[in-house]
């Protein structure tokens, strides 16, 4: 059983990012989205505000990702959520599946049953930037919102950083902490760091489309990572 505290903790962190105005430009770019629309979605309505992590509160095993998509999670309000079948957010749900992390494969829309079992999955922004390419200053606006959300994910022993953005975000964040690590881990798809506060660090390729169709991504890959996570949890 997940704690009240733990709960009630997640809960104020997840108001406090859906309110969120620190970044004027990205606001502005996820409200015109919101505004305008893809064709294939004109009669849904979008979320079109920062985008809180999901998962369990439980959760040993962190995942932080770049941002949302501007037609996924900017449109569902659920991180790697809504992309269309074969998207990022089905490619990351098969793995999470395959690895007992995920219930269900596939991630279309909020109310589709998915839950996650010692899994959670953040950002390092959390609202959809163009070209998919935040500044340094939103990046470094929205670790406050990292901090918050992983202080209130107590148990957390793995963290897999999806992409060189997520893996440098969180390194950041633990400078911001306080933990000194000399040398700089590198960042490479499959390789774990253990880090001075005791957490493993790995690095995977983040699961994008261009990543996935062009095959510098594979299922195959994907597992890996999540076989190495297993591993490190065990010990």
């Amino acid at each position: 059983m997940v704690s009240g505290f733990s709960r009630t903790a997640l809960a104020t962190v997840h108001a406090n990012i859906v309110a969120c105005e620190r970044c004027p430009r990205l606001r502005t770019y996820c409200a015109e989205i919101a505004r305008t629309k893809r064709r294939a979605y004109r009669d849904e309505p979008y979320w079109g505000k920062p985008v809180p992590g999901f998962g369990d509160p439980r959760a040993r095993l962190l995942l932080v990702a770049l941002a949302p998509a501007a037609h996924g999670a900017n449109r569902t309000g659920r991180v790697f959520t809504g992309d269309g079948p074969g998207g990022s957010g089905d490619f990351l749900m098969a793995a999470l599946h395959r690895a007992r992390f995920a219930n269900i494969p596939t991630s279309r829309h909020p109310d589709d049953g998915l839950r996650l079992a010692d899994a959670f999955i953040a950002a390092a922004v959390r609202c959809a930037p163009p070209d998919n390419k935040p500044t340094t200053n939103e990046i470094a606006n929205c670790l406050v919102h990292l901090d918050a959300e992983i202080a209130a994910l107590p148990r957390v022993r793995v963290v897999i950083a999806l992409g060189r953005i997520g893996f440098d975000a969180y390194l950041q964040l633990l400078k911001r902490r306080g933990v000194a690590i000399r040398p700089r881990p590198a960042f490479g798809h499959g390789l774990a760091h253990t880090l001075p506060n005791g957490q493993t660090l790995i690095g995977c390729y983040h699961p994008s489309r261009q990543n996935t169709n062009t095959g510098k991504l594979t299922a195959r890959m994907m597992d890996d990572v999540f076989r190495i996570a297993r591993a490190a949890l065990r010990s």
